[in-house]
């Protein structure tokens, strides 16, 4: 499906209002896809968080649909929206967004939104994307993340879909061995994407009210 411009959907307003607005110099897309946030020493932290929970409890779901509809900047913010709100309406939307992987960056906040629902559809979505996406060795999309987010859920949920993908010499052993990149990166085992997994979502537990 093509993208469209928010304001071909009558909401010409959500670019500015959720996606662009300003933290420090940097508009809010950028300061959630660097997880700058996280970080102890950036001083915006709370200004920035306080609006994110007011913003993902404010807009509308037409205004989430006309976001998701965009671009990647776009979308990742309307997935970390619906993520930190829990708008599971939007469970198949994201689902379905996380398995086309038509737009760069924006994956990781699908995968975040999945993980904040925290139910076991949410595990079939992620279960499915790394099926269909760890043996593509060539390609660097969001298995990382998929796999952070899936292993989050089987802690939560008490299931191990993960652990085909992580055995010894599994798909994830060969997806990460076949990128040159990212062989000998710290980053880039089960336990480390776990962990900034749970970081995004301890994180949002910490605001919101459960």
């Amino acid at each position: 499906m093509p993208s469209q411009h928010p304001e071909e959907v009558g909401h010409g307003h959500v670019v500015e209002r959720y996606v662009t607005r300003m933290y420090g110099g940097l508009p809010r897309y950028l300061v959630l896809n660097s997880g700058r946030f996280l970080g102890p020493r950036w001083w915006h932290t709370t200004r920035f968080t306080r609006h994110l929970i007011t913003d993902a409890a404010a807009i509308n779901d037409e205004e989430l649909e006309a976001l998701l509809g965009y671009e990647w900047r776009s979308r990742l913010t309307a997935a970390w929206l619906i993520g930190v709100d829990r708008r599971e309406q939007f469970r198949a939307r994201i689902g379905d967004l996380l398995l086309t992987s038509e737009a760069c960056y924006s994956g990781g906040a699908y995968c975040f939104a999945l993980a904040r629902f925290g139910t076991h559809a949410d595990a079939e979505i992620l279960t499915a994307y790394l099926d269909r996406y760890l043996p593509c060795t060539d390609l660097h999309y969001d298995q990382a993340a998929a796999l952070g987010a899936l292993l989050r859920l089987d802690a939560l949920l008490g299931t191990r879909h993960a652990d085909p993908f992580t055995q010894p010499d599994g798909p994830w052993e060969q997806w990460v061995n076949a990128l040159v990149h990212l062989r000998d990166h710290p980053g880039y085992t089960p336990s480390e994407q776990r962990r900034w997994t749970d970081l995004h979502c301890d994180f949002a537990n910490g605001w919101c009210q459960p």
